[in-house]
């Protein structure tokens, strides 16, 4: 076949084109392509018993490389394409011997028409060889370069060769040989025409930019029921991420945004690798590059060179690698730009980051840091310029993060005492009552009720316990406790409160009122007497209220406590103002108690029960006479309030 000379080479230069990226051509036999000068070319097989060939064609360099042959828009597979550049020329014996029998103008013809033919071999390392033999008439008149032609072969699956094969090509007339390796399967299925090699099988991904919705979607051709698996990259080097999310947002899609696909069930794992992003263009503009741009980070130090000169380094970081230029500048209105030259952003190393932004590195040297110099960055693409960058004063820096931590400490400082004021408010008030205490954990109360069937002593009594509780002690209350008191016994459960208190620290309120001081005394007589205590004395009241067991059992434990010099150690007195008893003074027993009239002296009872023995109450209240009129511990509740 006879094609014109420069589209022979174009043909040929788009051959060698497609074989570097593998991209798919129209052949679907095997071709051989003739440059100007020679016609009638035709490729056949040959068997590798090399005859004789023309003498008068030189083969001076063999170019064998791969491509990929799809047929009619369906399958593909490898093609091996041989570029031979030849050297003809006419010799001079021949001119002789055809000039003495024949006339000139035959002569003539023979000379710038000769026929001629080459020979050229390949072989796997496991299989026999395979020859091509190429035949063709030189027209010497019409070569576009003296004695100089090309011949182009292109030999569609060639016996034995697979994905991956080393093989070599050889003349053996010529002593030429020249080693290649097929291209491997996954850098033919990494290709976009993956699709259409069946040795890959690896799926196909379309990906659809919806901008009202404002995200990417990603789609499978051929796949109705499990998605493969896919991973997503910024230029096709970098770090592939996993990404189960389908739809991607229109924000974090970038030009150079890269996808890889494969199927987890395949044992082959074949991937697919495709850019779809680096031609597209929106109608809202070009935001595939904008959000390079909005993501485009400046950052400017300072560094030493080994001259002990200074030197102001940068770096840039991005989602995609750029091309652009950086320069210094000196900080004023303008930046001016200070002497020196300007660098490349592309001749640059660009490195991906732990967040995946690439980032490449300068340093312009001899630049004076104390005029707090600082960079420009030009973007291409991009109709702004980047900057001013500059260079900050140690210094003052340091003196910026003290002030911020100094206010980051105060309002700590506030914080905290917002949260913890009603701590504080309480440690406070230990302090001044009692001096410093664990305010935190509060002391177990046990609140006693007197002898008395008369219903307002109980429900002071009930209160007292309500007011302790809302303070923060643990109370317990004899009448809150009928139920135990029933199954234990009075003294055992009074016993087993004590045991709490043991633990836990606080102490037992006993309530007196006229009823409770007779009957103390009457008891404090019959245990001098040694005379058993019994219920229904004519001394004592003929009606006793059900808590007089457990009164009678206090008095018990205090007389124990008293003879071991513990007396005011574990029990304390009240006595209610609004209940006035009788001018008779405290029995023998309760001497040396601490006693409390309420409520006048609640303060000093709440300061009693947290900080623990308070000396010195009873001056002036353990021998007086209970005055003044109690209004209720209602009343009481609503003045501490």
């Amino acid at each position: 076949m006879i094609i014109p000379g420069w589209t022979v080479w174009c043909l040929l230069l788009t051959l060698h084109m497609s074989a570097c990226n593998l991209e798919a051509s129209g052949y679907n036999s095997h071709e051989v392509i003739c440059s100007q000068g020679l016609s009638n070319c035709t490729m056949k097989d040959e068997i590798p018993l090399f005859k004789e060939e023309n003498t008068s064609v030189n083969v001076q360099n063999l170019t064998p490389y791969f491509k990929l042959c799809c047929k009619d828009g369906a399958s593909c597979w490898l093609c091996l394409v041989i570029d031979m550049e030849i050297n003809t020329h006419t010799e001079k014996d021949m001119e002789d011997e055809g000039h003495s029998g024949r006339d000139e103008e035959e002569y003539n013809e023979e000379l710038s028409n000769s026929k001629a033919s080459v020979s050229v071999c390949f072989k796997t390392a496991h299989t026999m060889p395979s020859c091509k033999r190429v035949e063709f008439t030189v027209n010497h008149a019409a070569l576009t370069q003296q004695h100089q032609a090309k011949v182009s072969m292109v030999i569609t699956e060639p016996a034995g060769v697979t994905f991956s094969s080393q093989l070599r090509i050889y003349s053996v007339k010529h002593h030429l040989f020249h080693p290649i390796v097929a291209p491997s399967l996954d850098e033919v299925c990494s290709q976009n025409l993956s699709e259409r090699v069946e040795e890959c099988g690896v799926p196909r991904l379309l990906s659809v930019i919806n901008e009202e919705k404002n995200r990417v979607e990603l789609q499978f051709v051929g796949r109705n029921m499990n998605s493969p698996s896919v991973c997503l990259q910024y230029e096709q080097n970098g770090k592939c991420k996993r990404w189960k999310r389908l739809p991607i947002p229109l924000y974090s899609v970038t030009t150079c945004m890269c996808f890889q696909v494969w199927d987890e069930d395949d044992q082959r794992s074949r991937r697919s690798l495709s850019c779809p992003f680096i031609n597209t263009s929106l109608k809202s503009g070009d935001l595939l590059h904008r959000n390079i741009w909005e993501n485009i980070s400046v950052s400017v130090g300072q560094g030493q060179m080994s001259n002990s000169r200074s030197m102001l380094s940068w770096n840039v970081s991005a989602p995609c690698r750029l091309e652009g230029e950086v320069w210094p500048c000196q900080r004023d209105l303008s930046c001016r730009e200070v002497k020196g030259f300007r660098q490349q952003l592309a001749t640059g190393e660009w490195r991906q980051n732990s967040k995946e932004l690439w980032v490449t590195r300068g340093v312009f040297e001899d630049i004076n840091l104390q005029l707090s110099p600082c960079v420009m960055v030009k973007v291409r693409g991009m109709g702004l310029d980047l900057g001013p960058f500059c260079f900050n004063n140690t210094d003052r820096w340091r003196w910026s993060l003290l002030v911020v931590g100094v206010m980051l400490i105060v309002c700590l400082t506030m914080i905290m005492f917002y949260v913890l004021h009603d701590f504080i408010k309480k440690w406070v008030w230990s302090c001044h009552y009692g001096g410093f205490v664990k305010v935190g954990r509060m002391s177990h109360v046990v609140l006693l009720s007197p002898p008395d069937v008369d219903a307002g002593v109980s429900e002071s009594v009930c209160e007292l316990g309500s007011l302790l509780s809302n303070h923060g002690f643990h109370v317990s209350v004899d009448q809150w406790s009928r139920k135990e008191q029933c199954t234990l016994g009075p003294l055992p459960w009074l016993h087993s409160q004590l045991l709490e208190l043991k633990s836990q620290g606080g102490r037992v309120v006993l309530v007196l009122t006229h009823d409770a001081l007779e009957r103390t005394e009457e008891w404090t007589r019959l245990h001098k007497e040694d005379i058993k205590m019994k219920v229904d004395n004519n001394d004592l009241p003929q009606t006793c209220s059900p808590y007089s067991d457990v009164f009678t059992a206090s008095l018990c434990i205090i007389q124990a406590d008293k003879q071991q010099g513990r007396a005011g150690e574990r029990f304390l007195l009240v006595k209610f103002d609004s209940h006035p008893s009788s001018d008779r003074r405290l029995p023998e027993l309760f001497k040396g108690l601490p006693l409390f009239h309420l409520p006048s002296k609640i303060q000093a009872l709440l300061s009693e029960l947290t900080v623990g023995a308070q000396k010195g109450e009873q001056d002036g209240h353990n021998h007086g006479e209970m005055k003044g009129e109690m209004k209720g511990l209602r009343w009481m509740k609503k003045t501490q309030n």
